[in-house]
């Protein structure tokens, strides 16, 4: 489903809604709500609104799961982790047991073992069975990547793992994502994707010639009713089918 907002406080509202629509319907159906959270500037203003009423009060926090999507393979500390922004800008600030939040990133250990470990507390939570999150947030760089599904990497055709981490020769940097299979299996998924830098990414993965290699964000399956773009008028402008 796309949605064009005018700008990203309507649209941040509707994540908003959103998230809690799902966060109640998870907790009355398996007593627990499990979402993965993105990283970047998109989800900002949607984890300041979360962290503040009417919102505050109205998601389970206590019977909430947070895992990431995806993560740069730096310390939680460090100005680029995902996990530092999320902390800041939301889990600082809501009730959620200490012990249900997963970073993505461990010290001492190797990026590599610890997607497996992450696979592994994720197989473990969902009874051995293949995960399915409520809710994955994801945003969309202006090349088309999604979580660190970037253009041209061998995780873009990985079947079997759930969670893998390779190194990004062009960041100079290990990062760890969550594979496509694994996203896809989700309940509910939310795109946030801003500004005009990504129309033509945006043009290309939703009505372009597929080609998943050059636009990774392709993978994601297109399902209206489960798969929610939300998009702004600038990064919709070459959009044909708003």
């Amino acid at each position: 489903m796309l949605q064009v907002f005018t700008d990203k406080t309507a649209l941040s509202t509707f994540a908003a809604d959103l998230f809690v629509q799902t966060a109640k319907e998870a907790v009355a159906r398996d007593g627990r709500f499990v979402v993965a959270l993105t990283g970047g500037s998109s989800p900002v203003q949607l984890y300041h609104m979360l962290a503040e009423p009417p919102y505050l009060n109205e998601v389970p926090w206590a019977r909430t799961y947070v895992f990431w999507g995806d993560e740069r393979w730096v310390p939680l500390d460090d100005e680029k982790s995902n996990y530092k922004m999320s902390k800041e800008a939301l889990l600082d600030k809501v009730p959620v047991p200490a012990e249900q939040i997963f970073p993505m990133w461990k010290a001492e250990v190797s990026p590599e073992a610890y997607a497996k470990e992450y696979e592994q507390i994720l197989l473990e939570l969902f009874g051995g069975f293949k995960p399915q999150f409520d809710l994955i947030l994801l945003g969309m760089g202006d090349d088309g990547h999604t979580a660190s599904l970037f253009p041209g990497t061998a995780v873009l055709t990985e079947q079997e793992k759930l969670v893998d981490a390779y190194w990004l020769a062009p960041q100079d940097m290990y990062r760890i994502t969550l594979t496509a299979t694994l996203i896809n299996a989700a309940r509910k998924i939310a795109f946030l994707t801003f500004g005009a830098n990504k129309a033509k990414a945006l043009y290309e993965v939703l009505e372009g010639a597929p080609d998943t290699n050059q636009y990774p964000s392709q993978l994601i399956r297109k399902d209206a009713d489960t798969v929610h773009w939300l998009v702004d008028e600038a990064a919709a402008a070459q959009l044909q089918k708003r």
